[in-house]
């Protein structure tokens, strides 16, 4: 069956969600979960992908973005999901598929879609009983919101 084609519209806002294949724990240790935020932010610089939130979890991550150009999601995707599991699978001595499958995007269409949303990824790892509070997963937007970083 052929894969559905993708509208990213400039100027909107999307939930992007991405899981490892099997939905195994392949982003279990803080050194792969670092290294897929360094790729986010490599995005960011490159094609200007606009980061609102975002949360990476042991075998998922959650992205919260607006698309400020025609194909800036996808491509930011394509840097972030193709280098995360290229450097995995050669540190581990890995073959074979590190995602499920293509990320899944939903739009976000009203500010109180958008609030939900946001809540919904700072609070993924508080509802997984991982932590008691969402500055205490440091793989999340949430700490950045809060504490900005000087970059």
């Amino acid at each position: 069956m052929a894969r559905a084609n993708r509208h990213f519209l400039p100027g909107y806002v999307w939930h992007i969600t991405h899981r490892c294949h099997q939905k195994e724990c392949l982003l279990k240790f803080s050194k792969d979960r670092q290294r897929r935020r360094d790729w986010l932010y490599e995005a960011k610089k490159r094609y200007g992908l606009c980061v609102l939130d975002y949360v990476v979890t042991s075998n998922q991550i959650h992205l919260l973005v607006r698309a400020t150009g025609e194909d800036v999601v996808s491509r930011s995707m394509q840097l972030i999901a193709g280098r995360t599991a290229k450097e995995f699978n050669q540190r581990k001595n890995r073959r074979g598929a590190f995602w499920e499958d293509r990320y899944h995007a939903t739009a976000i269409d009203t500010e109180n879609h958008l609030f939900r949303c946001q809540t919904y990824i700072d609070l993924n790892m508080v509802r997984a009983g991982a932590v008691e509070h969402p500055k205490q997963w440091m793989p999340c937007g949430y700490n950045e919101i809060m504490e900005p970083p000087s970059r």
